[in-house]
């Protein structure tokens, strides 16, 4: 062997132990005060095993009638606080937590058989829960994030839905940020998943930002309902499981399939959102068959958190 080919050889492994072993050599400090998601336990909060997580969940009314209510990215079950009793009177309801958010269990890659926080999994997760309360058919109630878990259920499983109602839906890509699906095994290496809370705590500064721009009216955007809703970040893991939603198995984008619709969809926006504009909304809503679009004036983007009764005004009227 000549001494550039032993210099080359020597070159690459040096470089390959490098790439194996030095992800490992960075410090990813433990985050301070993070506590378990039992510490923020409501009274009606209640717990299912779906598919090996603990899901959590809160429940109303009863009836013939059952309706889904989906969060966005950031809430919870308490996204739906201000209209879970409008929704009793019409049926039975049911609000759950998706995996990396709320009071849900965050499983880590060392203890799942499989990825819980990606689009198929969400689908599946909430077809077992129908089938939990032996329900066959559910009106489906999305919000942002929410609202592509309720389009991509109801294009897998349309004989379970009654109706769709999106609310300023996020149906533009798959759930949550994409990353090209030939890279994904890269991010799904241990090395990656030691640095993998360090590529997400910046979320301590983004989502409450977020937070602020989902409220047109900020006078309405109590600090309270500020709090509550970044208590995300104070549950134990939330970085770890962002990473793996982050970078969760890919699902195809949602936007070109919306024509393939074949069950009763509304949609409703806040005509001031400012995360996803109502320009977009009227565009989207003409490519899901018979679709119909509501705007809510000076409204954003979580027009049930700041708009209650205009939202279930508009809600009451589709139903009937």
């Amino acid at each position: 062997m000549t001494r550039w080919k032993k210099i080359s050889l020597s070159f690459i492994l040096f470089a390959c132990l490098t790439m194996a072993v030095g992800p490992f050599a960075v410090p990813v400090p433990k985050l301070d005060d993070l506590v378990a998601e039992m510490e923020f336990v409501d009274t009606d909060s209640k717990f299912i095993k779906i598919n090996g997580v603990n899901i959590h969940y809160k429940e109303a009314g009863s009836g013939d009638r059952t309706f889904i209510l989906l969060h966005p990215f950031g809430g919870s079950t308490y996204s739906w606080r201000e209209v879970m009793d409008d929704f009793a009177a019409l049926g039975h309801v049911l609000a759950y937590d998706r995996p990396a958010f709320g009071l849900t269990e965050r499983p880590m890659p060392e203890d799942w058989e499989s990825n819980p926080y990606g689009m198929k999994a969400n689908v599946e997760i909430l077809r077992e829960l129908l089938d939990a309360f032996g329900v066959d058919k559910a009106v489906l109630v999305g919000n942002s994030a929410g609202g592509g878990v309720a389009v991509a259920f109801a294009l897998e499983y349309p004989e379970r839905i009654d109706k769709l109602i999106l609310v300023d839906p996020g149906v533009g890509g798959g759930y949550g940020p994409q990353f090209p699906a030939w890279a994904l095994p890269f991010m799904w290496t241990p090395q990656m998943r030691h640095l993998g809370p360090l590529l997400v705590r910046d979320y301590q500064e983004t989502l409450p930002r977020t937070i602020e721009r989902e409220w047109f009216d900020q006078s309405k955007l109590t600090n309270e309902i500020r709090e509550t809703h970044l208590r995300v970040l104070k549950i134990q893991n939330w970085d770890r499981a962002f990473y793996e939603l982050t970078f969760a198995p890919a699902y195809p984008e949602l936007r070109p399939l919306l024509p393939q619709l074949t069950v009763p969809a509304f949609m409703i926006a806040g005509q001031e959102d400012r995360l996803i504009r109502s320009w977009y909304f009227e565009a989207v809503v003409t490519e899901i068959p018979e679709a119909t679009l509501k705007l809510i004036p000076a409204c954003g983007h979580v027009p049930q958190e700041e708009c209650p009764d205009e939202f279930m005004e508009v809600v009451l009227q589709y139903l009937e």
